[in-house]
């Protein structure tokens, strides 16, 4: 493996340098020199406007030779000319090649890139909801679509030769990651990936693992932001002084936090101690003194006297830190609000507060763009339903909102208008940090925690480096700057601690899945498909992991040696005499005290399994007087070694079986999922070596998704058959449909009532569930996901022809969220719709597709493609 170094010596050596070499250093480098010039790579870099950094000309270099490639630098570095090299390699030798994201709204960037550089006739766009010129030398698809491929074995990857993995640290993700690994490790061997990474503190490790898997693989590291990031934290009295920015540091690249801020903080605090006393007084005098708060309140007093000084510290208002930095020129601005209301709420304060940030001109503009890309998108009602006009008079106003709660056409508007300078601030959740090509001069972050679902909790440094990275565009800014706003419970040393560069360790998320086992087992044997999975990495990690018990195993192992040494007997085997005693043990203190505590139903069968366990003790005991090495006369002396020897064998036995536990646990994981799709009829055969996959089995080969197992039984059963295409649209939604936080998985009301053909196809798709559910708790695997039906009616609604006012009235549903519910539910239908051939009623699949066509209308339909 290739580590980040020297440049390559096609790089180096000019006319003064060569002065300072021996004749053959001269002619060295000169033959270097004719090499480059005569390169891909030369060529590329002709291409470009600006000059290429050295970790980026060896990526390059390193691409060209063959190898594949893993760059691991910060946001916004300029990784992704390493992958456009890629794509200009490809071209170049006239092959494939597959350019994958994590997320659709990547993929609809990335396609208009490549076709504004090779045309829109070489380059195709592969998501779950669109197709277009797929069969394209170049394709920009989303990486559940390749994995698709890769087990579909299509032939569009026969003359595929470079893959480009964009953001491959998604690998982490929970929900998600797994299908990095998949098509790292699925994709023919032939193929070169390019992985492009932030900067995890395990990138070594990630980089060995997949040149384990895939060969010779260059590891490219930068750590050098090209626009260096100045960190700030801004302040406010009270509502009648301006807001102050104070730099984190005392002085540029020093790491000593600047004692001017701490002061201010601490006189903040005062001040803030001091209004609470004096609200303090005055409620005192309005109470009637001291006492009056009774028993009731003395237990909490100090707390509450803490938390309303805390309260009383004034912390700087949104529209107040934009005006600010407006008048400073720190704009455009990035302003990260953990919160897709709290985004909403910004914008509407900014207006209320009669804040612009545009001049008339800008204005007109914004408008006429604005105008130009909804025309012909969406209908003027469903744009009403949206509330498009305020959208776009705050646009106009220089601001705007961006979160997956809005629909894509609505967050490509700001991206067009962010990108080319007339909308100065945009509020968003962290999301947009993920690719999105929006950079600013600063990046302003609202608090240093989250709500994650569950609670507030602070950001890692790998969330803060993600979210500040995008501050400072080069080219244009020479120094980049974040912001933090002072906010309760804020300390500068927590900001100084999120500054690191190695920001968070990479971790695998992989597990298999049942639709993954029936794809291995279609394409292979048994064993081979155990042998994949091994290649993972979440198998490589555990591995890793286990070899820190090897070196603890043969100590104990030694000295296990030493202790059979020291109690060698001839009369016989003295170890086997210490099992016996220890079995004896476990027996008698364990196995007895356990079955004497276990419910039974019935007194007898209680005391037959005791009975049983004595006659088992009985018979060991036996066995242990029996031994010739109970008659030794050194049976003392060896029992206190054979005491230390069974203590230790314990422990050993404990660290073996952690160890065991590790090696090779994903493929056993895939081995008890093989056992619940040997009992459902999905696989065959009574040996694993002879297990074959099943009509029933094809099925759930074409089923993607969380509830996969699920969906295939309910086809399988027949429980969708009598189902017409809107019916079939609000049962689907339940597999797919994921409500937000304090949802409850159920509709407003059923379609048709409680006793509709609806709601009793729900039941029986729960009881197929519960099924399910019981057989992996029996084979010892996670719970699958609820069902969620929170989405039901309004699936149902919409899908009958219903206005988008209509279907979004009274529910609590962003047109974001509804636009991707939809879209989720009709690739679900769309995957039923393929599976015709392998249902005993073919119909529910073309059903499946008309039911498709019903949700694919309006807002819906809508792609930020041009056909």
């Amino acid at each position: 493996m290739s580590a980040n170094g020297a440049r390559h010596a096609g790089h180096v050596g000019d006319g003064a340098a060569d002065g300072a070499l021996s004749p053959a250093q001269r002619y060295q480098a000169f033959r270097a020199r004719q090499s480059y010039a005569r390169s891909v790579a030369a060529q590329f870099a002709d291409t470009l406007e600006f000059q290429l950094d050295d970790f980026q000309r060896q990526a390059i270099d390193e691409l060209e030779a063959g190898r594949n490639v893993l760059v691991a630098a910060p946001t916004g570095a300029g990784k992704t000319i390493v992958a456009d090299f890629a794509i200009f390699l490809a071209q170049h030798r006239n092959v494939k090649a597959f350019y994958t994201t994590p997320i659709k709204a990547l993929s609809n960037q990335k396609y208009h890139d490549l076709c504004a550089i090779y045309g829109a006739d070489r380059v195709g766009l592969l998501t779950g909801d669109m197709s277009v010129n797929s069969e394209a030398d170049i394709v920009v698809m989303t990486t559940e679509v390749l994995r698709n491929m890769i087990y579909e074995n299509s032939t569009t990857l026969e003359a595929l030769e470079y893959v480009v993995l964009d953001e491959v640290h998604y690998l982490a993700d929970r929900s998600r990651g797994q299908v990095w690994e998949e098509v790292i490790v699925h994709l023919p061997r032939r193929v070169k990936i390019v992985g492009l990474s932030a900067t995890v503190s395990n990138v070594e490790d990630f980089s060995q693992w997949i040149e384990s898997v895939r060969g010779e693989t260059s590891l490219v590291i930068s750590e050098h932001r090209p626009v260096p990031l100045e960190r700030h934290v801004i302040t406010q009295e009270d509502e009648r002084t301006e807001p102050v920015l104070w730099d984190l540091y005392r002085a540029d690249g020093s790491e000593e936090l600047n004692p001017a801020l701490a002061r201010e903080l601490s006189r903040l605090d005062r001040i803030g101690e001091r209004r609470a006393g004096s609200r303090d007084e005055d409620g005192r005098r309005r109470h009637g003194g001291r006492g009056s708060r009774g028993a009731h309140g003395a237990g909490r007093g100090g707390h509450d006297r803490d938390d309303a000084r805390a309260s009383q510290r004034h912390y700087p208002k949104r529209w107040a830190v934009i005006d600010e930095l407006d008048f400073l020129d720190l704009l455009p601005g990035i302003y990260f609000i953990f919160s897709r209301m709290g985004c909403d709420k910004a914008v509407e304060q900014c207006l209320d507060a009669g804040l612009r940030l545009t001049t008339d001109e800008e204005a007109r503009r914004i408008r006429l763009i604005v105008d130009e890309m909804m025309e012909g998108q969406i209908s003027r009602e469903d744009a009403k339903a949206l509330g498009f006009s305020r959208f776009r008079f705050a646009l106009e106003m220089g601001f705007a909102p961006h979160h997956a709660g809005m629909i894509a056409l609505f967050r490509q508007i700001v991206e067009t208008l962010f990108e080319q300078g007339l909308v100065k601030v945009v509020f968003a959740t962290e999301t947009l940090a993920l690719g999105i090509n929006m950079p600013a001069r600063s990046v302003i972050v609202e608090k240093l925690e989250k709500f994650n679902g569950e609670g507030h909790v602070p950001l890692t440094p790998g969330e803060f480096t993600q979210l500040t990275g995008r501050a400072g565009r080069r080219g244009i800014d020479v120094i980049g700057h974040a912001v933090i706003v002072d906010h309760r419970g804020f300390q500068p040393q927590m900001a100084a601690s999120l500054s690191s560069k190695r920001v968070y360790p990479l971790h695998s998320s992989f597990s298999p899945t049942f639709n993954m086992a029936v794809n291995l087992l279609n394409s292979s044997d048994y064993q081979t498909a155990r042998e994949t999975l091994d290649h993972s990495f979440a198998q490589w990690e555990a591995n890793e992991s286990a070899e820190e018990l090897v070196s603890r195993i043969d100590s104990m192992q030694g000295t296990l040696e030493d202790y059979e040494r020291a109690f060698a007997c001839d009369r016989g085997d003295f170890a086997e005499f210490m099992r016996l005693r220890m079995e004896l043990s476990d027996l008698e203190r364990h196995d007895r005290k356990r079955v004497q505590h276990m419910p039974y139903p019935s007194e007898g069968e209680r005391r037959h399994a005791i009975r049983q366990v004595d006659e088992r003790i009985a018979a060991v005991r036996k066995r242990e007087q029996a031994h010739p090495c109970r008659s030794c006369p050194d049976l003392q002396a060896h029992l206190r070694w054979g005491n230390r020897w069974a203590k230790t064998r314990r422990e050993l036995d404990r660290l073996q079986d952690r160890y065991d536990s590790r090696t090779g646990s994903v493929a056993r994981h895939f081995e008890r999922i093989c056992e619940i799709l040997r009992i459902l009829g999905y696989i065959e055969g009574d040996d694993p070596r002879d297990y074959s996959v099943t009509r029933k089995g094809q099925l759930l080969r074409h089923l993607y998704g969380e509830q996969d197992i699920v969906l295939a039984e309910c086809l399988a059963r027949g429980l969708f058959d009598d189902l017409d295409p809107e019916q079939l649209v609000a049962v689907v939604s339940g597999f797919v449909f994921e409500s937000r936080r304090g949802g409850t998985g159920e509709p407003r009301h059923y379609p048709g009532g409680m006793r509709g053909r609806i709601r009793s196809t729900v039941a029986a798709v729960s009881t197929v569930h519960e099924s399910i559910n019981a057989l992996c708790e029996d084979w010892g695997l996670d719970d699958l996901q609820p069902l969620d039906y929170g989405a039901c009616d309004i699936m149902f609604d919409w899908s009958s022809g219903k206005s988008l006012a209509v279907v979004l009235d009274d529910t609590d549903m962003t047109g974001g969220d509804f636009v991707r519910s939809c879209k989720r539910v009709a690739d679900a239908l769309g995957q039923i719709a393929s599976i015709g051939v392998y249902l005993e009623h073919p119909e529910v699949a073309e059903r499946a597709h008309q039911a498709a066509l019903t949700i694919d209308r309006g807002v819906v339909a809508y792609s930020g493609i041009e056909e």
